[in-house]
């Protein structure tokens, strides 16, 4: 953690901004599948950067952040300049929690109740537009079947 709270403590013109490689996500609940264009964070400087000094993103897009093994995740808002909802995802390919609405700037820690194999973080709002809940499935080809 310490290392992280280092790298983003970095200020825009300082950091040099990662590209991701883009991929399709979809989400399976109640109220049917929801499709997204998404951006997948994997790498040490990926998951660092994350959504970082984005001005707005897409109503259907999103970055999926890997981790492998899953593991507890611990995230935060420093230097995120739009209001974000977290999905922590187990190995499983269910949700564990959400988070939503995270604050921008904030950087209070924000956590995973459980072993993740990913976090999905969406535009604030969405998880609760979509009915989002605990146990929904998230569907992408490096999360478990």
């Amino acid at each position: 953690m310490i290392e992280l709270a280092a790298a983003l403590a970095l200020s825009a013109p300082a950091l040099a901004l990662v590209t991701f490689e883009k991929s399709e996500l979809t989400i399976e609940n109640d109220a049917g599948k929801h499709r997204f264009a998404i951006e997948v964070a994997r790498t040490s400087d990926q998951l660092q950067q994350g959504l970082m000094f984005r001005q707005k993103m897409a109503p259907d897009a999103g970055m999926l952040f890997l981790y492998d093994p899953p593991q507890p995740v611990a995230m935060w808002m420093m230097n995120t300049l739009i209001p974000l909802d977290m999905l922590f995802i187990g190995a499983d390919g269910r949700i564990i929690n959400i988070r939503e609405r995270a604050v921008p700037g904030s950087t209070a820690t924000i956590e995973s109740a459980g072993p993740a194999r990913a976090v999905l973080e969406l535009n604030g709002g969405t998880a609760a537009r979509l009915k989002l809940k605990p146990g929904d499935r998230v569907r992408h080809k490096e999360i478990a079947d």
